[in-house]
C-alpha cells in the first residue's frame, strides 16, 4: 500500500512538472503592433495570421490594449491603431479605399455628422462626404429614434432628434435652400426656385476649374455659416474646394493663376514682323 502511494505520489509530482514545464502560446503585443504600423490596415484574417493563429477572443482583447479599432467602410472588416490614424478636421481618415472615423463605425459617424451639421443632412450630402453609402444608415438611426428626417422637395433630409436643436436645423435649411438661388430668382421674381437650381447648374458647367471653384466660394459667402457644405452638395463640389474658393476670394488672391499659360496666344503684328 506503501509502494503504491509512493508511486502515485511520484507519478503526480511528474505531471505537475510537465505542466509548468509546458509553455503557453504567448501572443505579444509587439508583434502586432509591427504588423500594422507595416501594413497600416489589415482584416481579422491577417492579424490572425500575423499573430500565429490564435482565438478570435484573444484577437480582440490584443486589438483593444493597442486602442485599435475598425472601418466604417467595407462592412467594418479593416483594422488600424489609432496612433496611425491622421484624421482630418472632420475626424476622417482614408487610406486606399479604407475609411476609418474617429466617432466610430458608419452608424455613429452619420449621427455625429447630422447632430453637428447646422441644416442636416441628406443621404446624398453625407455620400459625397464620408464617400460610402449612408443611405441604409440613416434609415436605421431613425427607426431607432437617434434621427428624425422630412422630405423637403424632391429629397429626405436627416436632422437632429434633439427637440431644441431639430428646428434651427429646419430654419438653417429652409434659408439655405431660398438664399442659393436668390440672385436668379431677384432677376426674374416668376422664376421658380428648381429653375433656378438647373440655371446655376447650367452656369456652373461652362466655367473652368478656378471660375467654378471661385463662383462655389462666392454663393457660400453669400449663405454665410454652412454655406460651404451646401453649394457643394448643390453643384456637386467637395466641400474643401468650396471653402478654397471662398478663401481666395476673402484674401483677393483670385488672379494668380491664369487659365492660359502667360506668353499663350497668338503673336502680335509687331513681333511677327521682327520674326
Amino acid at each position: 500500500m506503501i509502494s503504491f502511494m509512493r508511486t502515485l505520489a511520484l507519478t503526480l509530482l511528474g505531471v505537475w512538472a510537465n505542466i509548468r514545464i509546458m509553455k503557453t502560446p504567448q501572443y505579444h503585443l509587439t508583434a502586432l503592433t509591427e504588423f500594422l504600423s507595416k501594413h497600416r490596415v489589415a482584416t481579422m484574417e491577417q492579424i490572425r495570421a500575423a499573430l500565429g493563429d490564435p482565438a478570435r477572443c484573444t484577437v480582440f482583447r490584443k486589438l483593444a490594449e493597442l486602442e485599435a479599432m475598425n472601418s466604417y467602410s467595407h462592412r467594418g472588416k479593416y483594422y488600424t491603431m489609432k496612433s496611425i490614424a491622421r484624421f482630418t478636421a472632420q475626424g476622417l481618415w482614408r487610406f486606399r479605399t479604407v475609411c476609418f472615423s474617429r466617432f466610430g463605425n458608419l452608424l455613429e459617424t452619420a449621427e455625429t455628422f447630422v447632430q453637428r451639421s447646422d441644416a442636416g443632412y441628406s443621404a446624398g450630402e453625407l455620400k459625397k462626404m464620408l464617400g460610402v453609402k449612408t443611405k441604409h444608415a440613416l434609415t436605421q438611426l431613425v427607426r431607432d429614434g437617434r434621427l428624425q428626417r422630412e422630405k423637403i422637395g424632391a429629397v429626405y433630409v436627416y436632422f437632429s432628434a434633439e427637440k431644441s436643436l431639430a428646428p434651427k436645423q429646419r430654419r438653417a435649411r429652409n434659408v439655405h435652400a431660398k438664399a442659393s438661388s436668390a440672385s436668379v430668382i431677384v432677376s426674374n421674381p416668376d422664376l421658380a426656385i428648381e429653375e433656378a437650381k438647373a440655371t446655376i447648374l447650367l452656369f456652373s458647367s461652362m466655367l473652368n476649374e478656378r471660375q467654378r471653384r471661385l463662383y462655389a466660394g462666392l454663393e457660400a459667402l453669400k449663405l454665410g455659416h454652412g454655406g460651404d457644405a451646401h453649394i457643394a452638395s448643390l453643384l456637386g463640389m467637395d466641400p474643401h474646394t468650396v471653402a478654397r474658393g471662398r478663401q481666395e476670394l476673402i484674401d483677393a488672391d483670385c488672379g494668380g493663376n491664369r487659365v492660359r499659360a502667360s506668353g499663350g496666344g497668338r503673336l502680335s503684328q509687331e513681333k511677327k514682323r521682327l520674326t
